[in-house]
C-alpha cells in the first residue's frame, strides 16, 4: 500500500514541479526575448531615421559610417536599400532567401519588428525590418540582423538553475511525500497486525495512539473492543474451567453415597439399577475431566498463537522431548488396557537417530495417550500400530488401527466438540478426544491428519516440526503420567 500511495503521490509531485517549471522558463524566455526585442526595434527606428534623412540630402557617407560603427560594436549586419543603391554592414547577405522576404515585406509597408519566442539551443540570428519615408511614399527598407546568443546563454542558465531548482524540489517533496505516508500508513499496518493478532489469538496489545486524529479515534476503539473481547474469552474459559472443578465435589460426595448403597444392596435382586447409576456417574466424571482437559488445551493453543503473534520468542518455554521415548511409555501405558480389550499394540522400529519435537513433554503424552486409546476402544480384539518417521523438517507420530474407521465426510467432523459417529454410539466416548488432541498439537506447533487405513481403520498422524539436539541441553524427562481412562474395563 504505502508503494502504491508513494506513486500516486510522486507522479503528482512530477507533474507540480514540471509545471512549475515550466511557468518559470516560459516567463523567462518571454521577458528575454522583450528585452530584445525593443533593444533592437529601437536601433531599426534610429536606422530608419538616419537613411531617410540621408535619402532627402543624398549624403549615404554618413550613413554608412554608422553602420558600419554599429555592426563593429555588436556584431549584427545593417542592410538599408534605396531607390538607387544597396548598403550593407557586417556579414548581413543581401542574396538570402531571409533577407529577400524581410526586403519584400517592408516594401509592402509592413514592419517586421516581432521576434520569435526565444530558446536555449537553435538558431540565434533573426531578422527585423521596415521602410522608411514619408506617410505616403515608401523610399526604401532597412533590415537589422539581431544576433540572440547573448540572450540565449541567459536563458540556458535560467533553465539550467530552474531545473537544479526543481530537482532538488522534487527530492524534497519525494522526501516529505515518504514521511507523510509513513506517518498516516504506520498506524494503519499497526491496526491490521493488531486485528489478525486479535482473530488468531482473541487478545491484543494495547496500540499507541499516533498518528491522524480518525486513525488514533480508530486505535482507541480497536484497542477498548480487545480488552472487551479478550475479558469475554477469559470470563468463558474461566467459567468452564470453574464449573468443571466445583462439579468434582457433589460428583464425588455421590460416588461415595452410591458405593455405600451398593455395599448395602449387595444382595439386592436388581443390580442393573445400581450398575446404571454406577455407568451415569462414570460418564459425568468422564465428561469432566474431557472438559477441563479441552479447556486447558484451548488456553493453551491460544498462547502459542499469541507468541507467534507477537513474534518468535527467544527459545523454548516448555522443554524438549524425545520423540519416540515418549511414545514408548504411553505404550507400555496403554498395554494392560490393551490386553483386557484384546487389541495388539505394535511399535515399529526407531529413527537412525533421536528424534526431538520442540513440546511440552506432559502434553505430548496427552496427545499420543488420547490416540491410544481411541484406537484401543474403536478397534477391540484387532491391531494398532504406532511409528514415528522423521523426514526433511518434521518427524511423524502414526497411530493406525483395523477398525472400523469413518467416512470421509465423518473425517471432516471428528475434531468438532461432542461430535460422534451415529455408527459409534453404543460405545461410550464423550467426542472430545481427537478435539484435545487436535488443540494440544495446534498449542505446540504440531497438526493432527486424520485418514482412513487400507482395507478398514483409522489413521492419525501428529506432524511436529523437526528440532535438533542441542549439545549438552539437558532432555525433559517426561512428566507424572495422566491419570488414564480403561478402555478394555468399559
Amino acid at each position: 500500500m504505502r508503494v502504491r500511495v508513494l506513486g500516486v503521490l510522486g507522479l503528482l509531485s512530477v507533474l507540480l514541479v514540471l509545471g512549475l517549471a515550466f511557468s518559470i522558463l516560459s516567463a523567462g524566455s518571454r521577458a528575454l526575448t522583450q528585452d530584445l526585442e525593443i533593444n533592437r526595434v529601437a536601433s531599426l527606428n534610429r536606422f530608419s531615421q538616419v537613411a531617410a534623412d540621408a535619402a532627402s540630402s543624398n549624403d549615404w557617407e554618413g550613413l554608412q559610417t554608422a553602420m558600419d560603427a554599429y555592426s563593429g560594436l555588436y556584431g549584427e549586419g545593417v542592410l538599408v536599400r534605396a531607390r538607387d543603391r544597396t548598403l550593407v554592414s557586417g556579414r548581413l547577405d543581401p542574396n538570402s532567401a531571409e533577407v529577400k522576404d524581410a526586403l519584400f515585406n517592408a516594401s509592402l509597408n509592413l514592419s517586421l519588428t516581432k521576434l520569435a519566442p526565444l530558446r536555449p539551443f537553435g538558431p540565434n540570428a533573426m531578422l527585423v525590418a521596415r521602410s522608411f519615408g514619408s506617410a505616403n511614399q515608401v523610399m526604401g527598407e532597412v533590415v537589422l540582423e539581431t544576433d540572440a546568443g547573448t540572450a540565449q546563454g541567459k536563458l540556458r542558465a535560467l533553465w539550467l538553475g530552474v531545473l537544479a531548482a526543481a530537482t532538488v524540489l522534487e527530492v524534497a517533496l519525494l522526501f516529505g511525500a515518504a514521511r507523510l505516508t509513513r506517518w498516516v500508513l504506520r498506524p494503519i499496518h499497526r491496526l491490521n497486525s493488531a486485528v489478525v493478532e486479535l482473530e488468531e489469538t482473541g487478545s491484543m496489545r494495547r496500540l499507541p495512539q499516533d498518528g491522524p486524529p480518525e486513525l488514533r479515534e480508530l486505535s482507541r476503539s480497536l484497542t477498548t473492543m480487545a480488552a472487551a473481547v479478550q475479558g469475554s474469552l477469559d470470563q468463558q474459559r474461566q467459567l468452564i474451567a470453574d464449573t468443571s472443578h466445583q462439579l468434582r465435589n457433589p460428583v464425588a460426595a455421590l460416588r461415595l453415597r452410591v458405593d455405600l448403597l451398593q455395599l448395602q444392596l449387595k444382595d439386592s435382586s436388581d443390580p442393573g439399577t445400581i450398575s446404571a447409576v454406577t455407568a451415569e456417574l462414570d460418564r459425568v466424571e468422564e465428561l469432566l475431566d474431557d472438559v477441563l482437559m479441552l479447556a486447558t488445551a484451548e488456553n493453551r493453543a491460544f498462547e502459542g498463537a499469541a507468541r507467534k503473534a507477537v513474534g518468535p520468542a527467544g527459545g523454548p518455554d516448555h522443554g524438549r522431548a524425545n520423540l519416540y521415548l515418549a511414545v514408548q511409555e504411553e505404550l507400555e501405558r496403554a498395554s494392560a488396557a490393551a490386553g483386557r480389550n484384546g487389541t495388539a499394540l505394535a511399535l515399529g522400529p526407531p529413527p537412525e537417530a533421536d528424534v526431538y519435537v520442540d513440546c511440552s513433554p506432559f502434553e505430548l503424552s496427552q496427545m499420543v495417550g488420547e490416540l491410544l486409546e481411541n484406537a484401543i476402544k474403536y478397534a477391540a480384539g484387532g491391531h494398532v500400530q504406532v511409528s514415528v518417521t522423521d523426514h526433511a523438517g518434521t518427524v511423524d507420530i502414526d497411530v493406525s488401527d483395523d477398525g472400523p474407521g469413518m467416512s470421509p465426510e465423518e473425517l471432516t467432523l471428528s475434531t468438532t466438540r461432542f461430535w460422534r459417529s451415529p455408527d459409534h454410539r453404543d460405545i461410550r466416548g464423550t467426542g472430545l478426544g481427537l478435539t484435545i488432541v487436535d488443540t494440544l498439537a495446534e498449542a505446540n506447533g504440531g497438526r493432527l491428519l486424520l485418514g482412513t487405513r487400507e482395507p478398514h481403520g483409522l489413521r492419525a498422524t501428529l506432524v511436529f516440526p523437526l528440532v535438533e539436539p542441542v549439545g549438552t541441553q539437558p532432555v525433559v524427562q517426561q512428566g507424572a503420567p495422566r491419570a488414564r481412562r480403561d478402555p478394555g474395563a468399559r
